[in-house]
Protein backbone atom coordinates (compact mmCIF):
# COMPACT_ATOMS: atom_id res chain seq x y z
CA UNK A 1 0.00 0.00 0.00
CA UNK A 2 1.20 3.68 -0.58
CA UNK A 3 -0.01 6.61 0.36
CA UNK A 4 -1.33 9.65 -1.72
CA UNK A 5 -1.08 12.97 1.06
CA UNK A 6 -1.86 15.24 -1.38
CA UNK A 7 -4.89 17.91 -1.66
CA UNK A 8 -8.10 16.41 -3.70
CA UNK A 9 -8.18 18.98 -6.96
CA UNK A 10 -11.61 17.59 -7.33
CA UNK A 11 -12.54 17.99 -4.02
CA UNK A 12 -15.87 20.55 -4.14
CA UNK A 13 -17.43 18.14 -7.29
CA UNK A 14 -16.66 15.11 -5.47
CA UNK A 15 -18.49 16.93 -2.26
CA UNK A 16 -21.46 17.97 -4.43
CA UNK A 17 -21.28 14.33 -5.64
CA UNK A 18 -21.75 12.60 -2.41
CA UNK A 19 -24.28 15.07 -1.41
CA UNK A 20 -26.09 13.95 -4.11
CA UNK A 21 -25.89 10.25 -3.42
CA UNK A 22 -27.04 10.46 0.31
CA UNK A 23 -29.80 13.04 -0.77
CA UNK A 24 -31.36 10.94 -3.88
CA UNK A 25 -31.43 7.74 -1.56
CA UNK A 26 -35.01 6.28 -1.00
CA UNK A 27 -34.34 3.67 1.73
CA UNK A 28 -32.15 3.32 5.06
CA UNK A 29 -28.82 5.00 5.04
CA UNK A 30 -26.32 2.98 7.51
CA UNK A 31 -23.54 5.57 8.51
CA UNK A 32 -20.24 3.78 9.70
CA UNK A 33 -16.87 4.79 10.88
CA UNK A 34 -13.80 3.27 11.84
CA UNK A 35 -13.29 0.58 14.99
CA UNK A 36 -12.17 2.10 17.78
CA UNK A 37 -13.71 5.43 17.35
CA UNK A 38 -12.00 8.66 18.11
CA UNK A 39 -13.81 12.26 18.18
CA UNK A 40 -13.69 12.81 14.88
CA UNK A 41 -15.50 9.42 13.85
CA UNK A 42 -18.06 9.80 16.59
CA UNK A 43 -18.36 13.63 15.53
CA UNK A 44 -18.38 13.07 11.66
CA UNK A 45 -21.19 10.02 12.43
CA UNK A 46 -23.31 12.02 14.55
CA UNK A 47 -23.02 15.37 12.67
CA UNK A 48 -24.08 13.56 9.25
CA UNK A 49 -26.69 11.30 10.95
CA UNK A 50 -28.14 14.05 12.64
CA UNK A 51 -28.20 15.99 9.00
CA UNK A 52 -29.90 13.10 7.31
CA UNK A 53 -32.45 12.85 9.69
CA UNK A 54 -33.66 16.17 9.22
CA UNK A 55 -34.15 15.46 5.62
CA UNK A 56 -36.85 12.41 6.62
CA UNK A 57 -34.29 9.73 5.82
CA UNK A 58 -33.99 6.50 7.68
CA UNK A 59 -30.82 6.64 9.31
CA UNK A 60 -28.62 3.84 11.42
CA UNK A 61 -26.11 4.55 12.91
CA UNK A 62 -23.89 1.63 14.34
CA UNK A 63 -21.37 2.51 16.69
CA UNK A 64 -20.02 1.47 20.52
CA UNK A 65 -18.63 4.65 21.68
CA UNK A 66 -15.85 4.64 24.45
CA UNK A 67 -16.54 5.95 27.70
CA UNK A 68 -14.40 9.10 26.95
CA UNK A 69 -16.84 10.41 24.13
CA UNK A 70 -20.34 8.41 25.75
CA UNK A 71 -21.45 12.27 26.65
CA UNK A 72 -22.29 13.37 23.16
CA UNK A 73 -24.52 10.88 21.82
CA UNK A 74 -28.59 11.34 22.73
CA UNK A 75 -30.38 8.20 23.75
CA UNK A 76 -31.56 6.53 20.28
CA UNK A 77 -29.06 7.99 18.20
CA UNK A 78 -26.93 5.07 17.92
CA UNK A 79 -27.10 1.33 17.60
CA UNK A 80 -25.67 -1.78 18.58
CA UNK A 81 -23.77 -3.11 15.49
CA UNK A 82 -25.76 -5.05 12.80
CA UNK A 83 -25.98 -8.61 12.43
CA UNK A 84 -27.48 -7.69 9.08
CA UNK A 85 -27.97 -5.31 6.21
CA UNK A 86 -31.84 -3.66 6.21
CA UNK A 87 -33.31 -4.19 2.63
CA UNK A 88 -32.27 -1.14 0.02
CA UNK A 89 -29.53 0.54 2.36
CA UNK A 90 -26.93 2.92 1.09
CA UNK A 91 -23.29 2.83 3.18
CA UNK A 92 -22.08 6.02 4.49
CA UNK A 93 -18.60 5.21 5.63
CA UNK A 94 -16.66 8.21 7.43
CA UNK A 95 -13.45 8.68 8.32
CA UNK A 96 -12.01 5.29 7.20
CA UNK A 97 -11.74 3.80 3.72
CA UNK A 98 -14.49 1.65 2.93
CA UNK A 99 -12.19 -1.26 0.83
CA UNK A 100 -10.50 -1.92 4.65
CA UNK A 101 -13.47 -3.82 5.40
CA UNK A 102 -11.46 -4.69 8.75
CA UNK A 103 -11.17 -1.28 10.12
CA UNK A 104 -15.01 -0.75 9.30
CA UNK A 105 -16.91 -0.77 12.10
CA UNK A 106 -20.93 -1.59 13.14
CA UNK A 107 -21.72 -3.40 9.96
CA UNK A 108 -19.47 -6.02 8.05
CA UNK A 109 -19.10 -4.08 4.23
CA UNK A 110 -17.37 -8.05 2.74
CA UNK A 111 -21.26 -8.98 2.69
CA UNK A 112 -22.64 -5.85 1.22
CA UNK A 113 -23.77 -5.17 -2.15
CA UNK A 114 -25.50 -2.05 -2.11
CA UNK A 115 -24.00 1.48 -3.20
CA UNK A 116 -21.19 2.93 -0.69
CA UNK A 117 -20.09 6.44 -0.48
CA UNK A 118 -16.68 7.49 1.30
CA UNK A 119 -16.07 10.37 3.32
CA UNK A 120 -12.27 10.27 4.25
CA UNK A 121 -8.97 12.38 4.77
CA UNK A 122 -6.43 9.59 5.09
CA UNK A 123 -3.56 9.48 1.96
CA UNK A 124 -3.73 5.59 2.43
CA UNK A 125 -6.97 5.71 0.92
CA UNK A 126 -7.83 3.32 -2.10
CA UNK A 127 -10.45 5.89 -3.47
CA UNK A 128 -12.68 3.34 -4.55
CA UNK A 129 -17.03 4.16 -4.34
CA UNK A 130 -19.71 4.55 -5.38
CA UNK A 131 -19.41 8.50 -4.31
CA UNK A 132 -16.43 9.53 -2.85
CA UNK A 133 -14.16 12.58 -1.45
CA UNK A 134 -10.47 11.67 0.15
CA UNK A 135 -8.56 14.48 0.70
CA UNK A 136 -5.50 14.38 2.99
CA UNK A 137 -5.41 18.03 3.46
CA UNK A 138 -7.74 18.46 5.58
CA UNK A 139 -7.13 17.46 9.12
CA UNK A 140 -10.18 16.18 10.15
CA UNK A 141 -13.12 14.31 8.67
CA UNK A 142 -15.35 16.45 10.20
CA UNK A 143 -14.91 19.27 8.27
CA UNK A 144 -15.44 17.39 4.84
CA UNK A 145 -18.81 16.59 6.52
CA UNK A 146 -19.54 20.31 7.05
CA UNK A 147 -19.01 20.87 3.56
CA UNK A 148 -21.57 17.61 3.13
CA UNK A 149 -23.85 18.97 4.84
CA UNK A 150 -23.81 22.58 3.41
CA UNK A 151 -23.90 21.00 -0.28
CA UNK A 152 -27.17 18.93 1.24
CA UNK A 153 -28.53 22.61 2.10
CA UNK A 154 -29.67 21.81 5.67
CA UNK A 155 -29.97 24.94 8.02
CA UNK A 156 -27.23 25.11 10.80
CA UNK A 157 -27.52 25.01 14.56
CA UNK A 158 -26.02 24.34 17.88
CA UNK A 159 -27.04 20.19 17.01
CA UNK A 160 -24.84 19.66 14.12
CA UNK A 161 -22.07 22.04 15.10
CA UNK A 162 -21.00 20.53 18.13
CA UNK A 163 -20.25 17.20 16.89
CA UNK A 164 -18.49 18.35 13.82
CA UNK A 165 -16.40 20.92 16.60
CA UNK A 166 -15.66 18.03 18.90
CA UNK A 167 -13.92 16.41 15.41
CA UNK A 168 -11.90 19.03 14.17
CA UNK A 169 -10.84 19.51 17.79
CA UNK A 170 -9.65 16.27 18.40
CA UNK A 171 -7.93 15.40 15.46
CA UNK A 172 -5.73 18.75 15.63
CA UNK A 173 -4.75 18.57 18.99
CA UNK A 174 -7.17 21.30 19.80
CA UNK A 175 -5.37 23.49 16.91
CA UNK A 176 -2.12 22.83 18.29
CA UNK A 177 -0.61 20.12 14.84
CA UNK A 178 1.14 21.37 12.35
CA UNK A 179 -1.85 19.94 9.67
CA UNK A 180 -4.07 23.07 11.15
CA UNK A 181 -4.14 24.89 8.26
CA UNK A 182 -6.17 28.32 8.14
CA UNK A 183 -9.02 26.42 6.39
CA UNK A 184 -9.21 24.60 9.40
CA UNK A 185 -9.55 27.92 11.84
CA UNK A 186 -12.35 29.00 9.52
CA UNK A 187 -14.05 25.74 10.11
CA UNK A 188 -13.74 26.33 13.27
CA UNK A 189 -14.86 29.94 12.87
CA UNK A 190 -17.89 28.95 11.01
CA UNK A 191 -19.40 26.39 13.08
CA UNK A 192 -18.33 28.48 16.61
CA UNK A 193 -21.14 30.75 14.71
CA UNK A 194 -23.43 27.84 14.54
CA UNK A 195 -23.60 27.47 18.12
CA UNK A 196 -20.95 24.72 18.75
CA UNK A 197 -20.03 24.42 22.37
CA UNK A 198 -16.39 24.49 22.41
CA UNK A 199 -15.92 25.23 26.12
CA UNK A 200 -18.22 22.63 26.68
CA UNK A 201 -16.61 19.82 24.93
CA UNK A 202 -13.14 20.49 26.04
CA UNK A 203 -15.30 20.44 29.80
CA UNK A 204 -16.45 16.84 29.20
CA UNK A 205 -13.29 15.34 27.06
CA UNK A 206 -10.81 16.33 30.02
CA UNK A 207 -12.87 14.38 32.78
CA UNK A 208 -10.67 11.04 33.21
CA UNK A 209 -11.42 8.54 36.09
CA UNK A 210 -9.08 7.68 38.85
CA UNK A 211 -8.23 4.48 36.92
CA UNK A 212 -7.01 6.32 34.23
CA UNK A 213 -4.23 7.64 36.62
CA UNK A 214 -3.52 4.45 38.07
CA UNK A 215 -3.08 2.82 34.74
CA UNK A 216 -0.56 5.72 33.52
CA UNK A 217 1.87 4.35 36.85
CA UNK A 218 1.82 1.39 34.96
CA UNK A 219 2.56 2.52 31.48
CA UNK A 220 5.37 4.76 32.82
CA UNK A 221 6.80 1.88 33.94
CA UNK A 222 7.39 0.03 31.24
CA UNK A 223 8.32 3.23 29.11
CA UNK A 224 12.05 3.05 27.05
CA UNK A 225 13.36 5.84 25.06
CA UNK A 226 15.47 4.59 22.31
CA UNK A 227 17.67 5.69 19.89
CA UNK A 228 19.50 8.47 21.40
CA UNK A 229 15.73 10.08 22.67
CA UNK A 230 14.00 10.27 19.20
CA UNK A 231 11.85 7.55 19.79
CA UNK A 232 9.49 6.95 23.45
CA UNK A 233 7.43 4.58 23.28
CA UNK A 234 5.59 1.92 25.92
CA UNK A 235 2.72 -0.82 26.17
CA UNK A 236 -0.17 -2.08 27.98
CA UNK A 237 -1.73 -5.18 28.53
CA UNK A 238 -4.72 -7.22 30.25
CA UNK A 239 -2.78 -7.78 33.24
CA UNK A 240 -2.02 -3.54 33.67
CA UNK A 241 -5.37 -3.27 33.20
CA UNK A 242 -6.31 -5.56 36.02
CA UNK A 243 -4.21 -4.12 38.22
CA UNK A 244 -5.04 -0.28 38.30
CA UNK A 245 -9.34 -1.68 37.61
CA UNK A 246 -8.68 0.13 34.05
CA UNK A 247 -10.60 -0.54 30.49
CA UNK A 248 -8.77 -0.04 27.00
CA UNK A 249 -10.50 3.04 26.76
CA UNK A 250 -8.26 4.70 29.51
CA UNK A 251 -4.98 4.16 27.34
CA UNK A 252 -6.38 6.28 24.13
CA UNK A 253 -4.42 9.67 25.37
CA UNK A 254 -1.52 8.54 26.61
CA UNK A 255 0.53 8.68 23.34
CA UNK A 256 -0.18 11.83 22.58
CA UNK A 257 1.44 12.69 26.47
CA UNK A 258 4.22 10.57 24.89
CA UNK A 259 5.00 12.68 22.14
CA UNK A 260 5.70 15.87 24.09
CA UNK A 261 8.59 14.19 25.18
CA UNK A 262 11.90 16.46 24.71
CA UNK A 263 13.91 15.12 21.61
CA UNK A 264 10.93 13.12 20.49
CA UNK A 265 10.18 12.15 16.83
CA UNK A 266 8.20 9.20 17.31
CA UNK A 267 5.83 8.28 20.14
CA UNK A 268 4.83 4.40 20.08
CA UNK A 269 1.88 3.30 22.33
CA UNK A 270 1.05 -0.79 22.03
CA UNK A 271 -2.06 -1.94 23.20
CA UNK A 272 -0.94 -5.93 23.45
CA UNK A 273 -4.27 -7.81 23.56
CA UNK A 274 -2.20 -11.43 23.88
CA UNK A 275 -2.90 -12.38 20.02
CA UNK A 276 -2.89 -9.41 18.71
CA UNK A 277 -0.74 -5.96 19.44
CA UNK A 278 -2.30 -2.79 18.08
CA UNK A 279 -0.16 0.35 17.37
CA UNK A 280 -0.60 4.18 17.79
CA UNK A 281 1.63 6.23 16.35
CA UNK A 282 2.81 10.01 16.65
CA UNK A 283 5.40 11.46 15.30
CA UNK A 284 6.78 15.24 14.44
CA UNK A 285 9.62 16.54 12.48
CA UNK A 286 10.70 14.97 9.34
CA UNK A 287 10.08 11.61 10.47
CA UNK A 288 6.60 10.04 9.17
CA UNK A 289 4.33 8.06 11.60
CA UNK A 290 2.10 6.61 8.65
CA UNK A 291 5.66 5.36 7.21
CA UNK A 292 6.37 2.92 10.17
CA UNK A 293 2.61 1.73 10.35
CA UNK A 294 2.06 1.07 6.89
CA UNK A 295 5.48 -1.12 7.05
CA UNK A 296 3.36 -2.85 9.90
CA UNK A 297 0.30 -3.40 7.65
CA UNK A 298 -1.58 -0.36 9.24
CA UNK A 299 -2.35 3.01 7.40
CA UNK A 300 -3.21 6.72 8.81
CA UNK A 301 -1.20 10.01 8.32
CA UNK A 302 2.15 11.42 8.39
CA UNK A 303 1.85 12.72 12.06
CA UNK A 304 -0.91 10.17 13.30
CA UNK A 305 -1.54 6.39 12.51
CA UNK A 306 -1.69 2.54 13.19
CA UNK A 307 -1.35 -0.46 12.62
CA UNK A 308 -2.73 -4.33 13.58
CA UNK A 309 -0.04 -7.45 14.43
CA UNK A 310 -1.55 -10.19 14.26
CA UNK A 311 0.49 -12.43 16.55
CA UNK A 312 2.28 -12.26 20.14
CA UNK A 313 3.49 -8.77 21.64
CA UNK A 314 7.05 -10.42 21.08
CA UNK A 315 7.08 -11.10 17.34
CA UNK A 316 5.42 -7.55 16.86
CA UNK A 317 8.21 -5.69 18.78
CA UNK A 318 10.99 -7.48 16.43
CA UNK A 319 9.00 -6.38 13.18
CA UNK A 320 8.34 -2.73 15.11
CA UNK A 321 11.73 -2.24 15.32
CA UNK A 322 12.61 -3.16 11.68
CA UNK A 323 10.20 -0.68 10.70
CA UNK A 324 11.30 2.12 12.81
CA UNK A 325 15.06 1.78 12.22
CA UNK A 326 14.09 1.84 8.62
CA UNK A 327 11.86 5.52 8.79
CA UNK A 328 14.94 6.93 10.44
CA UNK A 329 17.49 5.67 8.47
CA UNK A 330 15.25 7.40 5.62
CA UNK A 331 15.32 10.62 7.60
CA UNK A 332 19.06 10.62 8.21
CA UNK A 333 19.83 9.99 4.67
CA UNK A 334 17.60 13.28 3.76
CA UNK A 335 19.49 15.28 5.89
CA UNK A 336 16.37 15.22 8.48
CA UNK A 337 17.12 16.78 11.90
CA UNK A 338 17.73 15.09 15.09
CA UNK A 339 16.10 17.13 17.61
CA UNK A 340 12.11 17.02 18.49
Amino acid sequence: MTAENAASPEYWDDIRAVARCLHAHSGPIVVLAHENPDGDALGSVLGLSRALRRLGKTVIAPMTVPRYLSFLPEPGELSAPLTEWPAGALAAVLDVDNNDPVRVAGADLRTFGGPVVNVDHHGTNQRRADAGVVDPSKPAATMMVADVIDALDIPWDEHLATPLMLGLSTDTGNFAFDSVSAEAFECAARLRRHGARLGWLNEQIRQNPPSYYLLLREVLGKLEFQHGGRVVQTRVDNEMLARAGANWDDVESYVSMLRNAEGAQLAVMAKDYGDRVKFSLRSRGPVSAQNVALALGGGGHVPAAGATFQGSYAEAREQLDRAIAAELSRVDALGGSHKG
